[in-house]
C-alpha cells in the first residue's frame, strides 16, 4: 500500500511535539531492552509494519536476541522473559486493548510489584506514546524503510 502523503511535512509542530515526548521517555531510566519490546508489542497489535520494523531493528542493535523477537507474540509461553517483562507486556496490551473488558487487577498488581510509582507512571507514558505514533503510521500508511 502506498502511504497516504508526509503527515510530518503536513504538520511539523505536531510531529515535533511528538519527537520531543521521546525525549521524556528515553531519559525516563526504564531499560533500552523493556522499553523496545514494549514499543515492539504495541505495534505488533496495532499492524504498525513501519514501527515493528523499526523497534525490531533498534532492539537487535542493543543486543536484544532473535528469539526473543521472533517470540514476543507468545511471550507468556517463552522462557526469555523476566516477570519484570511479562508484568510491562501485559500492561502494554492491556492499555493497546482498552476496548476489551477486562478486569486488571491482577496485571497491575503484578505491575506494582515490579514498578515503582514512577517507573508505572513513565511505562504507561511510553505506552501511550507508541499507541500515538502507531496511529500516525497505519492511519497514513507508512512503509516500513
Amino acid at each position: 500500500m502506498k502511504a497516504r502523503f508526509d503527515y510530518q511535512k503536513a504538520s511539523p509542530d505536531a510531529i515535533k511535539h511528538l519527537f520531543g515526548c521521546q525525549k521524556v521517555y528515553a531519559a525516563s531510566g526504564l531499560e533500552p531492552r523493556l522499553m523496545h519490546l514494549v514499543e515492539l508489542r504495541a505495534s505488533q497489535i496495532n499492524g504498525c509494519a513501519f514501527c515493528m520494523h523499526m523497534h525490531a531493528g533498534e532492539a537487535r542493535k542493543i543486543g536484544v536476541p532473535d528469539e526473543v523477537l521472533d517470540t514476543l507474540p507468545g511471550w507468556r509461553e517463552a522462557p526469555w522473559f523476566s516477570d519484570r517483562e511479562r508484568a510491562a507486556l501485559a500492561w502494554t496490551e492491556r492499555l493497546t486493548r482498552l476496548a476489551e473488558p477486562v478486569d486488571d487487577s491482577q496485571e497491575y498488581d503484578r505491575l506494582a510489584t515490579h514498578f515503582t510509582e514512577k517507573e508505572r507512571t513513565d511505562l504507561t507514558y511510553l505506552i501511550a506514546m507508541i499507541n500515538a505514533w502507531n496511529r500516525f503510521g497505519v492511519g497514513f500508511r507508512r512503509e516500513p524503510e
